[in-house]
C-alpha cells in the first residue's frame, strides 16, 4: 500500500465503518494503539539527541503560535523552532538542522539509527495506526526516495532500498540488497540521551587552547575538547557531588572555550600567506605541520603577533563574559581560567600585568617602590633586595645613603672595589628605577578597548621589562617582549596551568626565583597540572623554594584510591630498602669485635667513653632535625594563598612500560582526564565555599 492510499479519507471511513465504535472489538483497537511520542534531534556531524528536558520544551514550543527561540544545552545553544535550526551562542558553528523525531531506521556505515523526516515519519505513524486497528500486516509503503518500507508485524518493519533501475524504466520500486531495521520511537533504539544540566551556575571556566588549530591526538577543535571535559565534569558531579547537588547546595560549572588561533591566522593578519611563500616544498607535511603548531611560539616571541594573541585571549574573555550575563542577569558567581601549554604562558603574562599589582592592600608596603606610589627606600633595604647587603659597610663609610647612590656611575662604584658583577646588578635597579620615576611623573596613558587607560610604551629592552609591569617580587626583571597588555573586566578565582612551560619561558628569560610573597594582583590561587611523562610541562614550586628539594603533590585517582602499579612500585620499593637494612646490620654484626676485645678497648680508652653517647646523641638530633623537617610546613609563597600548588598526575599502567611512547599523549591528555576533572572541581568548590564563609564572617 502506497502512501496517498495510507492517507485517503475513504480508507480511514471504512476502517471505522468496519468497527462500530460501541462495540468490544473497536474498545480493544483502540487500546491496542497508542500514539508515539516524539523526542527531537539535532544533526552536526550525525544526528544526535536532545535532552528530555530540552526536548519536552521544544515539543511545548511546538503548540505556541509564536515563532520562540529556545535555549538548550545548558544555555549554549539557541534553536530556531519554526526554521528548525540550531545556533551556537558563545563560538563560531556551523548551523545545525533540527528534527522532531519518531520513526528510525539503521544506517549501513555506523548502525546508528537515523531518523525520518517529519512528513514521512507521519505516513508511517498513520500506516502503522491503521494496521494495528484493522489488524492487517504485510503493508507496503513508498519513502520519498522511492524506497521500500514493509510492515510485517508491530515488531517487524524493515526498510528496503529501492533499486537502481526502477525510476529509468518508470516501474515501481522494487525491494533491493540487505534490509534495514525500522524503530518506531526513541525508546526503542540505542541512543544515549544526555542528562540535563542543573540551571544553577555556580561558576564561570575560560578555557585557552596552546599551540596548533587542534587540541588533542583525534585532531579536535578547542570547542569539541571543551565539551568533552563538560560533559566528564558533569558526569563527576553526579557521581562525586550527588548529595550536594540533590540538596542544591552547589550548582554546575560552566566551561566556555577561547579560540586566538583563528584570530592569529586569519587573512587579516595574512602571515599565513607570508609563511608559505617562503616555506621550502621539500617534506611539505612536516613544513605544514610547522607552520600550522610550532610557530606560534615564535609568533609568541614575536612583539606584533604576540600584541595580536593578547588582545585576542583578554578581548574574547571579556566578550564571553559580557554575552554570559547578558544572558544570564541573575549570575552571582566567579571566575576562573584554564590555559593549557602555550596558553597557560599568555595567562600568566596577562594574569602578571593587570593593573592592580601595585593598588592591591594585600602587597607589603616596603616592597612598593618609590617612583610606584610607595615610600623611599633604605639603601639597606636595596641592597638587602638585591642580595648585596655585604657592600653596605662600603657604602656607609663613603656616605653614601640611598639618594647619593642614584647620582653615582659605574666608575664610582669601580673605585669603591665594587666587583663587576654585583656593580651591574644595582645599575640596572637604579635606571630602572629612574625609567619608573619618569613614567610616574609623565603619566602617560592610552585609551584601551573597555574605556579605560592603560601605560603607555616605553624602552626598555635593556632592563628586559613588560610595558606596565612590576616584577618586584622576582630577582631581576623579565625578557619579555614589550607590548600593552589589556585590562579584564573581572578578577578571576583561580588560575589553571595544564602542561604548561611556564616555568621554562621564566627561567629562560632570566628568572633565577620567585619571592614567596609574589601572588597574581587580581587572581589569589594558582594550580599547575602536569603530567609525569609530559615533555612540554615544567615544575614552579621549585623557583620559590629554592633551597630544599620535595616532590609535586599527588593527585588522587577519580575512584578515590591510588593506582594499583603505583602501590605496588612503593611497595617494592619499602622492601628493597628493608632487606637492605637486614643484610647492613647482619653484615655489621659478623664484622663486630668479639665482646671481651669491646671491653678492653674500652677499659685501656676511657677517654672514649662518652664517644658512643657523643655519637648518638648527633644521630638522635640529625633524627630529630628531619623530623622537625618533614613536620615544618613548606613555605612555597602566596601565588595559591600559600598552599602548594605543583599537582602531578598518575600515570597509566601501560603508559609507565614506556614513557617515550606515550610523551605526545600526555601533553594531550588533561581535556580527557576525569583525575584533571575532579580536582578542578574540588579546587572550585573549595574556593567558593571559603569565599562564602569569609563574607559571613
Amino acid at each position: 500500500m502506497c502512501a496517498a492510499v495510507l492517507q485517503d479519507p475513504s480508507l480511514v471511513a471504512a476502517v471505522a465503518a468496519a468497527a462500530p465504535a460501541n462495540s468490544l472489538e473497536a474498545q480493544d483497537a483502540e487500546r491496542l494503539y497508542q500514539p508515539v511520542t516524539p523526542h527531537w534531534f539535532y544533526c552536526k556531524d550525525s544526528w544526535a539527541p536532545f535532552s528530555k528536558e530540552d526536548s519536552h520544551r521544544l515539543e511545548a514550543a511546538l503548540i505556541s503560535e509564536d515563532d520562540p527561540i529556545i535555549a538548550t544545552d545548558g544555555g549554549r545553544y539557541d534553536v530556531l523552532l519554526r526554521q528548525r535550526m540550531r545556533y551556537a551562542v558563545y563560538w563560531d558553528e556551523q548551523v545545525s538542522e533540527v528534527r522532531r523525531c519518531t520513526w528510525f531506521y539503521k544506517g549501513e556505515k555506523d548502525n546508528k539509527y537515523i531518523p525520518y523526516s517529519e512528513d514521512f515519519s507521519e505516513v508511517l505513524e498513520e500506516a502503522y495506526m491503521l494496521a494495528v486497528s484493522q489488524d492487517e500486516w504485510k503493508k507496503k509503503l513508498e519513502s520519498p526516495s522511492r524506497d521500500v518500507i514493509i510492515l510485517h508485524n508491530p515488531k517487524l518493519i524493515v526498510h528496503y532500498q529501492a533499486a537502481a533501475n526502477s525510476d529509468e524504466w518508470g516501474t515501481a520500486p522494487t525491494e533491493q540488497g540487505r534490509p534495514r531495521t525500522v524503530k518506531r520511537g526513541v525508546e526503542n533504539i540505542t541512543v544515549t540521551i544526555p542528562p540535563e544540566e542543573p540551571l544553577k551556575i555556580n561558576h564561570l571556566v575560560f578555557m585557552i587552547h596552546g599551540i596548533g588549530p587542534v587540541c588533542d591526538l583525534w585532531l579536535r577543535s578547542i570547542i569539541q575538547c571543551v565539551n568533552d571535559f563538560r560533559e566528564i565534569s558533569l558526569n563527576l558531579l553526579h557521581s562525586h557531588f550527588k548529595k550536594a547537588l540533590e540538596q542544591e547546595k552547589v550548582g554546575r560549572v560552566e566551561f566556555l572555550p577561547v579560540n586566538w588561533y583563528s584570530a592569529l591566522h586569519a587573512d587579516t593578519t595574512g602571515v599565513d600567506n607570508d609563511i608559505q611563500r617562503i616555506t621550502l616544498p621539500s617534506i611539505s607535511r612536516l613544513r605544514h605541520f610547522t607552520n600550522e603548531t610550532l610557530l606560534d611560539l615564535f609568533f609568541y616571541s614575536s612583539p606584533t603577533y604576540c600584541q595580536t594573541i593578547m588582545d585576542t585571549v583578554a578581548g574574547e574573555m571579556n566578550r564571553l563574559y559580557r554575552l554570559f550575563l547578558h544572558r544570564n542577569p541573575d549570575y552571582q558567581g566567579t571566575v576562573s581560567v584554564m590555559g593549557h601549554s602555550l596558553g597557560s604562558l599568555i595567562l600568566f603574562d596577562l594574569l602578571t600585568n593587570q593593573k592592580e599589582l601595585v593598588e592591591n592592600s594585600h602587597l607589603p608596603k616596603m616592597e612598593l617602590k618609590e617612583g610606584a606610589g610607595g615610600d623611599a627606600e633604605t639603601l639597606l633595604g636595596v641592597l638587602q633586595k638585591l642580595e648585596l647587603s655585604e657592600y653596605c659597610a662600603v657604602l656607609e663609610k663613603e656616605k653614601i645613603d640611598h639618594e647619593t647612590l642614584v647620582l653615582c656611575s659605574e666608575n664610582d662604584l669601580k673605585e669603591l672595589g665594587i666587583p663587576m658583577g654585583p656593580r651591574k646588578k644595582i645599575l640596572s635597579y637604579l635606571k630602572t628605577q629612574k625609567i619608573r620615576q619618569d613614567s610616574g611623573r609623565l603619566g602617560h596613558s592610552v585609551p584601551s578597548g573597555d574605556g579605560s587607560s592603560k601605560p603607555s610604551q616605553l624602552p626598555l629592552t635593556e632592563v628586559g621589562l613588560h610595558d606596565g609591569l612590576d616584577y618586584e617580587y622576582f630577582d631581576i626583571r623579565i625578557g619579555q617582549v614589550p607590548i600593552t597588555y589589556p585590562q579584564l573586566i573581572f578578577k578571576p578565582l583561580i588560575f589553571f596551568a595544564w602542561g604548561s612551560p611556564i616555568g621554562m619561558f621564566l627561567t629562560v628569560r632570566g628568572l633565577k626565583r620567585i619571592d614567596p610573597r609574589y601572588q597574581f594582583p587580581t587572581c589569589g590561587r594558582f594550580l599547575n597540572i602536569y603530567h609525569p611523562f609530559d615533555p612540554v610541562a615544567y615544575r614552579i614550586e621549585p623557583m620559590v623554594a629554592t633551597d630544599m628539594e620535595f616532590e609535586p603533590m599527588l593527585i588522587p585517582h577519580h575512584k578515590g584510591r591510588k593506582r594499583l602499579h603505583l602501590e605496588l612500585r612503593e611497595g617494592l620499593t619499602d622492601i628493597k630498602k628493608n632487606l637492605l637494612g637486614s643484610l647492613r646490620t647482619a653484615w655489621e654484626s659478623f664484622t663486630r669485635p668479639p665482646v671481651s676485645e669491646a671491653l678492653q678497648a674500652i677499659e685501656t680508652a676511657p677517654e672514649c667513653q662518652s664517644s658512643p653517647g657523643k655519637e648518638s646523641d648527633v644521630k638522635l638530633e640529625e633524627v630529630s632535625h628531619s623530623e622537625e623537617k618533614e613536620e615544618s610546613p613548606l613555605n612555597v609563597g602566596m601565588l595559591n594563598g600559600g598552599q602548594r600548588f605543583d599537582y602531578v598526575l598518575q600515570e597509566k599502567p601501560i603508559e609507565s612500560f614506556n614513557e617515550y611512547l606515550f610523551a605526545l599523549q600526555s601533553h594531550l591528555c588533561y581535556w580527557q582526564s576525569e583525575d584533571t576533572a575532579l580536582l578542578v572541581l574540588k579546587e572550585i568548590y573549595q574556593s567558593l565555599r571559603t569565599a562564602l564563609h569569609q563574607s559571613l564572617s
